[in-house]
Order: C-alpha cells, then sequence, then structure tokens
C-alpha cells in the first residue's frame, strides 16, 4: 500500500487530469485527504478511485470548472492579452476542440509554475516548450 507521503505525492499530479474527468471523482479524493490519517484502506480507495478516474472522459462542465482553477494561478500575472485569449478559448472549450489546454501549459511555462507543469494534465506536452 501507498504511504501518506507517496500519496500525497500522486494526489498533486493527478489533482487537475482528475478534475477534468469528474468533480465527484475530485471531491472524493479531496475528502480522503482530509484530516492527513491514513491507512491502507485509503491507500486502495485512492488507487481504485484514480484507476477509475483514468477511464472518464471530460465533458464541457468539468473541462471549465478545471481551467478556471488553473487559470487561477495566472489572472494576476497575465497580460491583458493572455486574458483575452483566454476568455475566448474558455467560451469555445469542448472535449472534442480544447486549444485552451495547450494555452494553459504555454502560460505554467512561461510563468514558470512548477506545480502545474509538473500536472499530468500537461504531461502530453513537452516540459521544454518555451515561447
Amino acid at each position: 500500500m501507498l504511504t501518506i507521503e507517496v500519496a500525497q505525492h500522486l494526489w498533486a499530479e493527478n489533482k487537475y487530469l482528475v478534475m477534468s474527468r469528474s468533480q465527484q471523482d475530485y471531491n472524493a479524493l479531496r475528502q480522503l485527504f482530509s484530516d492527513n490519517e491514513w491507512s491502507d484502506l485509503k491507500s486502495s480507495e485512492f488507487i481504485k478511485i484514480l484507476a477509475s478516474n483514468r477511464q472518464k472522459k471530460p465533458t464541457r462542465k468539468t473541462l471549465v470548472t478545471t481551467y478556471q482553477h488553473v487559470w487561477g494561478y495566472f489572472k494576476k500575472l497575465a497580460t491583458a492579452e493572455e486574458r483575452n485569449c483566454y476568455k475566448k478559448l474558455l467560451e469555445q472549450v469542448t472535449p472534442d476542440d480544447d486549444d485552451l489546454e495547450s494555452f494553459l501549459y504555454k502560460l505554467a511555462v512561461k510563468y514558470e509554475v512548477r506545480y502545474l507543469i509538473n500536472s499530468r494534465l500537461f504531461k502530453q506536452y513537452d516540459n521544454g516548450l518555451s515561447l
């Protein structure tokens, strides 16, 4: 079974990916960590929810919620042009047409938000990307 330290690390990496697929899974996982106590039962539940979540597909609603959370890292740093681009892409985002994800990844690199760069939400992108 996973130690709490390993589970917390995995949770940090997977938080936004999970949210992008299911708010219910996100809330269930948050609840597992809420009291900072860990057990084999919680470890099993954590692994089970993560595995189940990977089988789910994002919806427009889950993507919008996730990207709004991610945008919070940039809203005070972003230029007016970046804010306008974000708003436009957010209005247009769908699971089948998602240019916002790569835009937010580029902002994470530009503003050096290591937590987001290391997120599994952005794992498909080259971590050496520069603007």
